[in-house]
């Protein structure tokens, strides 16, 4: 049994312009020790599952189950949850400097949630763990820094608070929600060098949530790629990188600079992400797919195996044969591909971003 187990999650927010659907049937699996990052552009959905898995979405229309080690997390008392954030789930928030409180000292806040779980820690007792933890983290000099306030640490500093805090009672889950935003890429690079260590040492498991895919690439073993709500595509971080199926996914990969010289330029992927609120019809991703068939606007793909790989799985109409994948990969990097296919019907009247057009009948699977 995994650690944390979650199926079809599904967020929704009533808002004056309709139902806000966040969350559209997320399922995943945490094994112990692993670490499983979630991807893909902001709005996605990827923060508000977490939370909503901890509770801290308040107002929300929640179903589904998440399990977490047994217990039911999803519609779980407030006194169970408060007993399981902190204590066996920590959490490294998106942005360090709102979610340490300016008033007060970081020594102190550390104290009180360790207090605030076992009341039976002396405050010298709670105030020398929080000076060990910010040695650990790499803060020198904690054990005056501990009474430093927030706004006295640097933006990279605070985020090893954040990181100090959430591993304060050696939680066995730790949810780190984009930890290394707005960090330059020698700060990122610390940062992520404390949780590795923090895992290795104590056996963490790790949900990273970003969309920095060289993060995901430095430190994730299975990744979810999530858009517009839904899981488009899960696989081990080394199939995603270079046997990836869904057109998202490729697009994604394809906005990354290239090194050595290997693409000329970026790939961007046209168009913006849909409307929570009113959702197109069919695949979610058609709109902005430069493979897009009739079928991709009439019905929504199921998360499925492909490429005969009980791993790997893709909520996408295009053929799940790695062969015939990669050959419209290749047909449509030399802009061609109406001539691979063998008897093409009417084409769409929407050509495709290399300017070839495609038919149901081309790529169905």
């Amino acid at each position: 049994m995994s650690l944390l187990e979650v199926r079809d999650l599904r967020v929704a927010f009533n808002t004056p312009d309709g139902v806000l659907e966040a969350v559209r049937g997320l399922s995943f699996d945490v094994d112990r020790g692993s670490t499983l990052a979630i991807v893909g552009e902001s709005g996605s959905g990827k923060s508000v599952a977490t939370q909503t898995i901890t509770g801290l979405t308040t107002g929300a229309r929640v179903t589904g189950s998440a399990r977490f080690d047994g217990t039911e997390l999803i519609g779980a008392s407030p006194e169970v949850l408060r007993g399981i954030r902190g204590a066996r789930i920590g959490m490294i928030f998106q942005d360090p400097l709102s979610s340490l409180h300016p008033y007060y000292k970081v020594g102190w806040q550390i104290v009180e949630m360790i207090r605030a779980h076992d009341r039976g820690v002396s405050t010298d007792a709670a105030r020398r763990r929080a000076a060990e933890l910010l040695a650990v983290v790499g803060i020198p000099h904690a054990q005056s820094r501990i009474d430093d306030y927030p706004h006295q640490f640097s933006g990279g500093m605070r985020q090893r608070v954040m990181i100090a805090m959430a591993m304060a009672l050696d939680p066995v889950l730790l949810i780190a929600d984009e930890p290394t935003t707005a960090l330059d890429v020698t700060v990122q690079a610390q940062v992520l060098s404390v949780m590795r260590r923090l895992q290795e040492e104590f056996g963490t498991a790790i949900i990273l949530i970003t969309h920095d895919l060289g993060v995901v690439a430095e430190m994730s073993d299975e990744v979810v790629v999530m858009y517009a709500g839904a899981a488009m595509e899960r696989a081990p971080r080394r199939t995603l990188f270079y046997a990836n199926h869904h057109p998202y996914t490729e697009g994604l990969l394809g906005s990354l600079p290239a090194q050595g010289g290997v693409r000329a330029r970026l790939t961007p992927i046209l168009g913006v992400p849909p409307s929570l609120i009113d959702l197109p019809q069919g695949c979610p991703f058609a709109p902005r797919c430069p493979y897009a068939f009739d079928r991709c606007r009439s019905e929504t793909p199921p998360l499925r195996r492909v490429f005969d790989d009980p791993d790997h799985d893709s909520a996408c109409w295009l053929p799940t044969v790695l062969s015939e994948r990669e050959a419209l990969r290749s047909a449509r990097a030399q802009g061609d591909l109406e001539r691979i296919q063998a008897g093409a019907a009417e084409p769409l009247s929407r050509p495709t971003t290399e300017g070839a057009s495609m038919t149901a009948d081309e790529v169905s699977p």
